[in-house]
């Protein structure tokens, strides 16, 4: 293999990076109602709505995938933020939307996969016909949605300020604030800032 050869793969791998990073979330109007959905949970492999995965007090909804950059910076606080507040009557439910056609990495015995290696102890959901991701406005992964009570939408956007490489650390302060605020009965006062990741990978 030449060192052209080389270069031109170097080439085309930054360039696939550059194409999927640096999406940000559309930011759903707060106080929408949260969509219902059925989906299956790829570690169960049974399907499962809305109404059966919602937190007594809170419901954290974030689309994520298994390959993005983005969601991988953040995997290991996503688990311990559902770990966090579960005692605290707030349920966190995970979709992935992905063409897996075109990014197998995302196919569902991978998301099951990912669950295990990552300790998630939230349901990791296929959304295979794309529309749950449509109903919800979401963009990127990872897009993040919390919902009070009533199913009601009260923050949606970024994890924290951590992005790959930018040395922030990640803390989850922004979802940790806006869950605070619904378990205190509080108004979240703070900005709500876009998340910002991969776009969603759309079938064609």
């Amino acid at each position: 293999m030449s060192i052209w050869n080389i270069d031109y793969k170097i080439v085309g791998y930054y360039l696939k990076y550059i194409n999927m990073a640096r999406t940000p979330s559309n930011m759903l109007p707060l106080g929408t109602q949260a969509p219902s959905f059925n989906l299956v949970d790829t570690v169960t492999e049974k399907k499962y709505s809305l109404r059966e995965l919602k937190g007594i007090h809170a419901t954290v909804i974030m689309f994520i995938c298994n390959h993005c950059p983005f969601v991988k910076h953040v995997n290991s606080e996503l688990s311990k933020l559902a770990k966090d507040y579960k005692s605290k009557g707030v349920n966190f439910i995970a979709i992935s939307s992905n063409d897996i056609e075109n990014y197998p990495e995302d196919a569902p015995n991978k998301m099951k996969e990912n669950v295990i290696e990552q300790g998630f102890i939230f349901p990791y959901l296929f959304d295979q016909t794309q529309e749950v991701a449509k109903a919800y406005d979401a963009a990127c992964t990872p897009d993040f949605y919390v919902f009070d009570q009533d199913l009601k939408l009260t923050y949606r956007g970024q994890l924290d300020d951590s992005r790959p490489g930018n040395n922030i650390p990640v803390t989850g302060t922004d979802i940790r604030h806006a869950l605070n605020c619904i378990i205190e009965n509080k108004e979240n006062t703070a900005i709500q800032k876009p998340s910002i990741g991969c776009n969603i990978k759309w079938k064609e």
